[in-house]
């Protein structure tokens, strides 16, 4: 089993395979006692909302570490997937504004998760000939 911190990292990166957008730890430690890392991101569509929860799931199966619990898998607006010390909330893009996780928790300290794989970018400039 992994520790919770690198646990909460490990979930960031898999949501982040897949495009997952405003990807964010929570760290609830010195809030409550119910978890002790929220990792909380956006998916633009419910595809990609079931498939960034299905990656974070099947990620977590393959290191060992089983869902205690899941609710939201049906309508795809909010997935919550709950390791015991880390709870992950998947959002729909509209349902993560309206919920306001980060405001109602907001004595938290937030890390925002950027993608650690560098990417190529394709130049979008024209190629014109004279």
């Amino acid at each position: 089993m992994a520790q919770t911190k690198t646990l909460q990292r490990q979930i960031a990166d898999l949501a982040l395979s897949k495009k997952a957008k405003d990807v964010v730890i929570m760290d609830l430690r010195s809030v409550t006692s119910m978890a002790d890392y929220f990792v909380v991101c956006t998916g633009d569509s419910e595809p990609q909302v079931r498939a960034i929860a299905e990656a974070i799931m099947d990620g977590m199966a393959k290191i060992g570490e089983k869902t205690w619990h899941s609710e939201g898998l049906q309508n795809l607006q909010w997935v919550l997937l709950d390791y015991v010390d880390v709870v992950v909330h998947v959002f729909h893009k509209d349902a993560r504004t309206f919920y306001g996780l980060e405001k109602l928790w907001g004595d938290a300290r937030i890390q925002k998760v950027a993608d650690r794989k560098p990417r190529t970018v394709k130049s979008t400039k024209k190629i014109t000939e004279e």
